[in-house]
């Protein structure tokens, strides 16, 4: 497998996820997709741990695969802030497999438990780097140029933003809704950084 291949596992990465998102609540009776987190279908003691935990195995191992390949391809461009924007996300990615491992929200526990605090405080750093991430990563990819990865990075924001604030001045009966712009924005961009690593659409990338 040459170097450029492991953009795929980005792929792999939104494809298991989406399969959890999609067909985990099958497995939860009175599950509402609408009103409901995404977070519901993994928690501890939720009837839909078992089969989520299964469809979403691969998301987290290959979502690191092919952050840390972009990571390395991403350094032969010139942009700093480029370069920056890619460590930032290689960060949230780590942080989402293992704080979300670590402390996994408890179905039927008070929210101010230390482990439902953790949780939230995990999906705090994951935004807050997210944010950081692919803002730093648009300002880069106008510097280097490379607009592709800045139009997809403007894209995800501008989704991430909306879900945040949907959530917070939106009814409850759409929580969920909005929730899933904002978890999806970040794995689809990892997808899309995968596709042009796989498709050699780095600066300064060639027959790796």
């Amino acid at each position: 497998m040459k170097f450029k291949h492991l953009g795929i596992f980005g792929i792999i990465s939104l494809l298991s996820y989406t399969a959890m998102v999609v067909f985990s609540p099958l497995a939860y009776p009175g599950y509402d997709w609408l009103s409901m987190a995404v977070s519901d279908l993994t928690a501890v003691g939720a009837p839909s741990a078992p089969l989520a935990e299964r469809l979403n195995a691969l998301f987290g191992p290959c979502a690191v695969v092919s952050v840390m390949a972009v990571l390395v391809a991403v350094q032969k461009c010139q942009s700093r802030l480029l370069k920056a924007g890619f460590a930032f996300f290689a960060a949230m990615e780590w942080i989402t497999v293992t704080g979300y491992k670590m402390f996994p929200l408890v179905q039927g526990e008070s929210p101010s438990s230390f482990q439902n605090v953790m949780h939230i405080a995990v999906t705090i750093l994951v935004v807050l780097f997210s944010v950081a991430a692919l803002v730093l990563i648009y300002f880069g990819a106008r510097r280097e140029p490379f607009p592709f990865i800045g139009n997809w990075a403007a894209l995800c924001f501008l989704a991430m933003i909306t879900g945040a604030l949907g959530t917070g001045i939106m009814p409850k009966s759409l929580f969920g809704l909005f929730e899933r712009f904002s978890t999806f924005s970040a794995v689809v961009f990892n997808a899309v950084c995968g596709y042009a690593l796989w498709q050699e659409k780095f600066p300064g990338q060639t027959g790796e």
